[in-house]
């Protein structure tokens, strides 16, 4: 028989995606910019003596996109997305305070905006 754990079990599919998978889809964008970077060159190269401007426009864009493809090849790992609607967070525990252990402590004093503290108000 199998045992039934009173734990709650958590669902991952908020989870990022693996390193490796990560790893290869940077490298993949990068090959495909360098890739459009290469075209780009040897339309410059074709059209500088036919159509000026649009060899002008491809030298232009064979400079910059090394650049941009860098910064978008290093750019860090994607955010982790939202947890799913469905998610419960626990109930929070109230925060203890130094020597609050029976129950017993006396109040912290507060501290003023000058930094002095202020003695403990007494219940009335």
């Amino acid at each position: 028989m199998r045992k039934q754990s009173s734990g709650q079990a958590f669902r991952i599919t908020g989870a990022r995606q693996g390193l490796t998978e990560d790893v290869r889809g940077r490298q993949r964008r990068y090959v495909i910019s360098m890739a459009v970077r290469t075209v780009a060159v040897v339309l410059t190269v074709v059209l500088w003596n036919v159509e000026r401007p649009v060899a002008i426009a491809t030298l232009v864009l064979g400079l910059t996109l090394p650049y941009i493809a860098v910064v978008i090849a290093n750019a860090g790992r994607e955010n982790a997305p939202s947890l799913p609607k469905t998610f419960v967070a626990g109930p929070t525990r109230p925060m203890l305070t130094p020597g609050d252990s029976d129950g017993s402590a006396e109040p912290v004093p507060e501290r003023s905006a000058t930094g002095a503290s202020t003695p403990p108000r007494d219940a009335d």
